[in-house]
Parts: C-alpha cells; structure tokens; sequence
C-alpha cells in the first residue's frame, strides 16, 4: 500500500498518475476535496481509498503492517499565507508526526520541501543537508520557514540519532518552479504559464511583472522551471531504490527568464508575441527571489540518469495537450 497526502493536488495527483501507470495497485490518497474541481485531479485513477486528513494517522495504525511508503505532498503551499500557526502546525507538525510514525514502522517516507528554503538565494541552492549549512539559511516567507523547519529536524536526527531515529528510507524533495498539468485549482498559486496562456490564447498581451532590482531587465528575472513530469520522474526513481536518502533538488539545473517563458506559449499556442510588464505589488519586493537555480549534482551522484525537459519542450506539451484541450486537461 502506498499512500499519498495531497494526493489530488497538483505534484499529488501526479505522482498518483505516475505510481499507477508504473503499476502500483493500491494507491490510497489522503486528502481534501473541498467543493470546487479538484476531484477532477484524480477523475481517471483507480484508487485503493480515499481518506480525509482528520482520519489519516487512525487509518495508518490500522494498516501499520501494509504500507510500504508515504509520499507526503500534503501542504498549505501559498507563498502568501500569513498565518504562520496554521502552516506550520500543517506544514511542519504533521510532517514531523508522520515522520516519527515511519520510523516506529519501519515505513519509507518522502516529502515534499522546496526552494523556498534557500531564501533570497545568497548562499546558493546546494542542497546540503549538514546541520550548520542548514542553520545558514534564512527562508523569505513562512512557507519558506515552515519547509525549513522540517529539513533541519529530519538532519538533526540523521546527523544525532535524536528521539526515533529515521525511516528505513527518507528523502526531502526541495521542488524548484513546478509546472504542469493538474494545476488549475491553484488560483493566485498558478504557474505563470497557467496563468498567461488563457491570455496568450485570447490574443491578449501577457502580462508579467517588472524587475525592481537594477541586475535584472523586465522579465530577466530568473528561476529553475520544472516540469511536473519531470519530479514524478525522480519520485518514481527514488520509490525503486530504497537505498537513496537526504534532501535533494528537484530542478533542472538551468534558470531561464519569466520572458522566455512567455515566449515559449505563444510559440507553443501558435500565437504573436505580445508582452506587457507592470509593477510588482509592493508587499512582494522585500521578498522576492530574482534568481533560483538548482544544483543537481547530489541527484546525479546518488545515480539518476534521466534528461530533464527543456522548458520549450515541458510547455509545447502542457499547452498542446492539456491546457488547450478543455474536454481533457487533467491529466
């Protein structure tokens, strides 16, 4: 049995894609539904069960001796959420009770960090998981710190044998700019491709923001764009070998420019490049990360081989065969 929290959100939902079409067979999510679409997520999967987060840990005891592994994707993920008690008792609590729960069982546990960690980034984006380099950073937001919290509770334990001591396998997933299918319940949390493409496809010029800081031109700001298929990928990968542990970047390795983004959906869309910038909210600007920009060489030693999709490549497919197909979008 696998179970995975956040399982019909957006990395959640398709990593359950991935896991089924891999052949997995009793995939249980964990998660809210809500009253909106996100159901549609998980529509076309064949599921074991489905469960709400209030009877998650019950539901674990009872099947103590059937799970394999937990893939925790469950998260408040807004970069904008200003109750700093409610992320981090979701964020940061839970994480560490799930944590502790799989090492009293012997069951393998992944979760989902993120760059966010690294704040402002003037430290680098090596995804080191040593105490002290840990203690180092300084994230932007309390999501950011939330996330951090639990990077630097899961090295402490590795690096002190504190408290239960550590799943028979664990990974920490720092995800860089994911983007990709299955992401439209996200409102304001959307990829900036989700979010210029019904303009780009209505003719409309895309709108993107200025750069406040003088290094970088409008629309030179930079991030590592990740395909979600791409951390399904390496999720999948780290799933087949049991013997993989620590923090590690999901990226590509490579920072392109929110101008290049928007240039490759008009591409992608077929349509003439049209491009506004404008200002940048004003409670954004004392926290907003210029550049993110994954070091993969960590992943790469530990053995994973696989290419990762350019950004060209990552939305031509999300643009042509999810996004401008509204009778089949999720995938």
């Amino acid at each position: 049995m696998i179970i995975v929290t956040g399982g019909t959100g957006f990395i959640g939902s398709n990593l359950v894609a991935g896991l089924e079409e891999a052949g997995l067979k009793r995939i249980v999510i964990c998660d809210s539904l809500g009253t909106e679409d996100k159901w549609k997520n998980i529509a076309k999967r064949r599921l074991h069960n489905v469960i709400p987060p209030s009877r998650l840990l019950e539901y674990l005891d009872e099947h103590a001796d059937e799970v394999e592994a937990i893939f925790h994707m469950g998260a408040i993920s807004s970069t904008t959420e200003k109750d700093a008690d409610l992320i981090i008792e979701t964020n940061f609590v839970l994480t560490r009770t799930l944590w502790n729960w799989c090492s009293r069982n012997k069951v393998r546990f992944i979760y989902a960090s993120s760059a966010a960690t690294y704040g402002d980034g003037n430290i680098g984006f090596e995804d080191k998981d040593t105490p002290d380099f840990l203690s180092a950073l300084r994230p932007l937001n309390p999501y950011g710190w939330s996330k951090h919290l639990m990077d630097r509770y899961a090295s402490g334990i590795v690096y002190k044998e504190e408290e239960g001591g550590t799943p028979p396998q664990w990974c920490g997933l720092k995800f860089f700019n994911v983007y990709g299918p299955n992401e439209y319940h996200k409102g304001d949390q959307m990829s900036v491709v989700c979010k210029l493409y019904p303009q780009v496809a209505a003719g409309a010029t895309a709108r993107l923001f200025k750069s406040h800081n003088p290094e970088y031109e409008d629309g030179g700001q930079l991030r590592d764009f990740v395909y979600v298929k791409d951390c399904v990928d390496v999720m999948l990968w780290l799933f087949q070998n049991k013997d993989v542990n620590g923090l590690f970047n999901i990226g590509t390795g490579e920072a392109r420019s929110f101008k290049d983004l928007a240039l490759a959906t008009f591409k992608a869309a077929n349509m003439k490049e049209k491009i506004q910038y404008f200002d940048m909210p004003v409670e954004l600007r004392g926290r907003y990360q210029y550049f993110t920009q994954a070091t993969m060489e960590k992943l790469r030693a530990a053995g994973y081989t696989k290419e990762f999709t350019s950004l060209e490549d990552g939305i031509h497919d999300y643009v042509v065969n999810y996004m401008s197909k509204s009778d089949d979008q999720y995938r």
